[in-house]
């Protein structure tokens, strides 16, 4: 063999390697990525914050325009939902962005490690509502969330970034990576979803008392770092009694429902509202001043006070009383130091809407405050005294109200 020919096959050999070890090299870097995808992934336990982290690692790693989820919204719920959970699709409003579960198009995708395309599936399922509304969207990629045989979500991608036809196609590597990134979305999606059935009331679908606590905790600590402002409403049915005892129990249940719905639309994603117990209700506002609250607070009873309460061919008028209290990280001499003590001002407040003839919003400023606590202590006072002359009545009347005198002794 020449030393010509020997040279040619030793420049080929070592292109070949340098090929081979720069496709290694990705593949570590891809790997280093995936970990730190499950990172962040499955440590984000708060359902609208972890779809938002999938759209955006779904963005960057596939190099799309646009992607969406569909969820289920609880977990009776009879459809996936796209709802917000997309990031730079175009959405047509006319149309309705749900899958029914029991779909054959449903049934079709649900196999794990496997992605679809809008073509693979035009063939079987052209005729079917939701892959008509699947195909407003101009998906490139259809992917399905599975969780031991389980399906959690469908993820869709959107256009992508390409200046060729070829780079537009999604190569084997790319749709085992989407896969990879599918089953860490699923796993997170599953266990999100664990933590909103446990600290969700199944009747109101808001959230419990304890798990409100818990974030209005951390969210104060964020004001005070940030030197933001943060508020709290309360609300409380006004006669709600009534309903139960006039129509029923099952006509309470739609009624708390209904303003549970009306308080849950009525604010921003950001905030939270909870059913605090029986038929009170607290929202946390974040970054909201006294001003802006009240006019949330307001906003709110107006909209229960309108609203046509149907039940059992029955119009029914319900009216809430509310209270409102903030914190404020600028002002000096804050008096709140806790959740608790800012969920009491809310509450000393709704306290005063209640007094004060209900179906109205009261702001805890610490004049109001003050005016409360010498009210109690004087209704305390004057009880103790009460009790004091009701004690020494009985007691003159168990000796029939006069001093008995000793009786003579014979001498």
């Amino acid at each position: 063999m020449s030393d010509a020919v020997q040279e040619d096959e030793i420049v080929n050999f070592s292109e070949g390697t340098q090929k081979s070890s720069a496709d290694y090299e990705k593949e570590i870097y891809d790997l280093q990525q995936m970990l730190e995808i499950s990172r962040s992934l499955c440590t984000t336990l708060e359902l609208p914050n972890l779809i938002e982290s999938i759209l955006y690692t779904t963005l960057a790693q596939m190099r799309v325009l646009g992607a969406g989820v569909f969820i289920l919204q609880a977990l009776d719920s009879h459809s996936f939902y796209l709802g917000s959970n997309y990031s730079g699709l175009e959405i047509d409003q006319s149309l309705d962005y749900s899958i029914p579960v029991d779909s054959k198009l449903l049934e079709f995708i649900s196999t794990p490690g496997k992605v679809f395309t809008l073509s693979e599936l035009k063939s079987k399922f052209s005729k079917l509502k939701e892959f008509k509304m699947l195909d407003s969207l101009h998906p490139t990629l259809i992917v399905p969330l599975i969780l031991k045989n389980h399906l959690n979500g469908i993820l869709v991608l959107g256009e992508r970034i390409a200046f060729t036809e070829v780079d537009a196609a999604y190569t084997e590597y790319e749709k085992n990576e989407i896969s990879t990134i599918a089953s860490l979305a699923a796993v997170a999606v599953n266990n999100a979803s664990l933590v909103e059935l446990s600290s969700t009331d199944m009747m109101t679908h808001l959230k419990l008392k304890y798990y409100f606590f818990n974030v209005l905790t951390e969210k104060l600590d964020m004001a005070a770092q940030d030197k933001h402002s943060l508020s709290v409403l309360m609300f409380d049915i006004d006669f709600f009694k009534k309903f139960n005892d006039t129509y029923g129990h099952a006509c309470g249940d739609y009624v708390l429902q209904e303003v549970a719905r009306i308080v849950k639309n009525s604010i921003r994603a950001q905030d939270m509202a909870s059913r605090y117990g029986g038929e009170e209700f607290t929202v946390m506002l974040c970054n909201t001043s006294s001003r802006e609250a009240m006019i949330v607070a307001d906003r709110i009873r107006k909209s229960v006070a309108d609203h046509d309460f149907f039940y059992e061919n029955t119009h029914m008028k319900v009216t809430i009383s509310g209270g409102v209290a903030v914190f404020s990280a600028t002002e000096e001499n804050t008096p709140v130091v806790s959740a608790k003590a800012l969920v009491d001002r809310a509450d000393h407040a709704l306290y005063v809407s209640k007094r004060n003839g209900r179906n109205q919003i009261t702001l805890a400023d610490d004049e109001l405050i003050k005016n409360l606590e010498k009210s109690e202590n004087s209704a305390e006072e004057t009880g103790g005294t009460k009790k004091s002359e009701n004690k020494s009545s009985s007691a003159k009347k168990k000796s029939g109200g006069r001093k008995k005198t000793p009786a003579k002794k014979d001498v």
